[in-house]
C-alpha cells in the first residue's frame, strides 16, 4: 500500500532512501495526551504504525501506548525510541538533554531541538522573534522586584507576567500591577533565570494561524481562525476568523511562514496572535505540535492537522488545507458532566444535533479539564455556532 507514496518520496524526500530501503513507517509520539490520541486514526488510514510513550496507564492515548514512563529520563526515552523511524511530540516539555541524546544516537526528531527550544522557553522565543523582526508585545526579562517595578512604570502600571518555561491554559500567566504579585515566582528563580514581562495588550480578539512544514521546506497554511478564551482556556474557535480576508489573513500567514522557515520548524505549528485595538497583529505564543485552535480541521478542512503533522514529520507531500464548508465552529467540552460518565450525554446530543461531530478524549470529568470538543460546519455562522454550543452543552451540565 506504500506504492502511492514511493514515487513522490523518491522525488522529494531529503533522507535519500536507498532503492530497496523501506520508507519510514513507525512514528513514535512522546506524550500520551489527547493530541497523540487524535493522531491514531490518520496514522491507521495512512498505514503507519504509531507508538506512544505515555505518562501513565490511563492516559488519553492509551489505545496506542506501547510504553509508559518518564519522558524526562534519557534511558526511558531511548528504550521507547528503539525501532521508531521518527520521533515527534504530544507536548513541548521533553528536556533539551534528552532531545540531544536522541539526535546523538541518530534518531530523526521532528521538530528538532533547534526549533523546540523556542516553544519551550518564552524568553528565548521573544529574543529570537525580535531578531527576525516579527511583531511582538513590548517585553523584558526580570529577576528582581525592582526590575518588575521599572517595567510597570514604563508600560502604564499594568503588565503580563509569565514563567519562562511551562505554563499553558492560563497557568504560569498573571496580569499584575505591582511586583508583590509575583514575589512568589521571583523567590523560586534559580541563578540565571528570569520571568518574562510583557505589555498589557489591548486587543479586539485573539487569532491563531496554523501552519505545517516538512523537512524539505514545503509549507501549508490553513485559514486564520478566531479563538475565544474563558478563564485563560480556549473555549471556542471560529474558522475562518470573521472579517479576516485580505490584510489580516495575509499578515498572519506571512508571520507564520517566516517563523516556520527561519526556525526550521517541522510538523504542525500554531502561532497565537493578538489583533490589537490599534490595528497591530502581534505574536503571543508558539506551539510546535497540533494545537487546540486546529481541532476544527478534523471536520472542517480537507486535511486535518493530525494527518498533516504525520505527513510533515515523515517528509511526505502535504495535503490541501481548504475549507469543506464556509464555516466550522469548534467548542471545547470543559469539565464534563457533573454526574455520570462521558458516554451518558451522547444520545441526547446526537438526537438534538445530528450534524455535529463529537470528539472525546477518554478522560475522567474534572472541573476546568479539557475532556473533548465538538465541531459543527455549515453555511450560516450563527446557526453553526448554535449547533456546536448546543451539542457541547449536553456534556457540561
Amino acid at each position: 500500500m506504500w506504492s502511492c507514496f514511493s514515487y513522490a518520496s523518491a522525488l522529494s524526500n531529503p533522507f535519500n532512501h536507498a532503492k530497496d530501503e523501506p520508507l519510514t513507517t513507525v512514528v513514535g509520539v512522546i506524550g500520551g495526551g489527547q493530541l497523540a490520541r487524535m493522531m491514531v486514526p490518520p496514522a491507521i488510514n495512512l498505514g503507519l504504525e504509531i507508538r506512544v510513550l505515555a505518562e501513565n496507564e490511563d492516559s488519553s492515548a492509551q489505545i496506542a501506548a506501547t510504553a509508559v514512563g518518564d519522558y524526562t529520563d534519557v534511558e526511558t526515552v531511548l528504550s521507547f525510541a528503539d525501532g521508531c523511524d521518527v520521533i515527534t511530540f504530544d507536548h513541548e516539555h521533553v528536556p533539551a538533554h534528552v532531545l540531544a541524546e536522541l539526535i546523538k544516537r541518530g534518531y530523526s526528531v521532528q521538530p528538532g531541538p533547534h526549533a523546540l527550544e523556542f516553544a519551550q522557553d518564552k524568553l528565548r522565543m521573544r529574543e529570537r522573534l525580535g531578531e527576525l523582526g516579527i511583531p511582538v508585545p513590548g517585553w523584558a526579562h526580570a529577576s528582581t522586584a525592582e526590575r518588575v517595578t521599572d517595567f510597570l512604570a514604563e508600560w502604564g502600571g499594568r503588565a503580563v507576567a509569565k514563567t519562562a518555561r511551562g505554563g499553558y491554559d492560563g497557568k504560569g500567566v498573571r496580569v499584575i500591577t505591582s511586583a508583590t504579585e509575583v514575589s512568589d515566582w521571583l523567590g523560586l528563580l534559580q541563578p540565571g533565570e528570569s520571568l518574562l514581562l510583557e505589555e498589557f495588550v489591548e486587543f479586539r480578539r485573539e487569532l491563531s494561524q496554523l501552519i505545517a512544514r516538512r523537512p524539505s521546506g514545503e509549507m501549508a497554511l490553513w485559514p486564520v481562525v478566531e479563538s475565544i478564551q474563558a478563564d485563560g482556556v480556549c473555549s471556542e474557535v471560529i474558522a475562518p476568523a470573521p472579517h479576516s480576508q485580505g490584510k489580516i489573513a495575509d499578515m498572519a500567514g506571512s508571520i507564520a511562514s517566516q517563523i516556520a522557515a527561519e526556525l526550521q520548524v517541522t510538523g504542525v505549528m500554531a502561532v497565537e496572535l493578538f489583533e490589537t485595538t490599534d490595528d497591530r497583529i502581534l505574536v503571543n505564543e508558539l506551539a510546535m505540535r497540533p494545537h487546540n485552535s486546529g481541532h476544527w480541521t478534523q471536520d472542517g478542512s480537507t486535511t486535518s492537522q493530525f494527518e498533516q503533522h504525520l505527513r510533515a514529520v515523515l517528509d511526505l507531500p502535504l495535503g490541501a488545507t481548504g475549507l469543506t464548508s464556509p464555516f466550522t465552529v469548534m467548542v471545547n467540552i470543559l469539565g464534563g458532566p457533573a454526574s455520570g460518565d462521558m458516554l451518558s450525554p451522547f444520545p441526547r446530543a446526537m438526537a438534538d444535533h445530528p450534524t455535529v461531530k463529537i470528539h472525546t478524549y477518554g478522560k475522567q470529568p474534572r472541573p476546568g479539564r479539557k475532556v473533548g470538543h465538538v465541531n459543527a460546519s455549515g453555511d450560516d455562522l450563527p446557526e453553526v455556532a448554535y449547533q456546536a454550543r448546543g451539542a457541547a452543552g449536553f456534556f457540561q451540565v
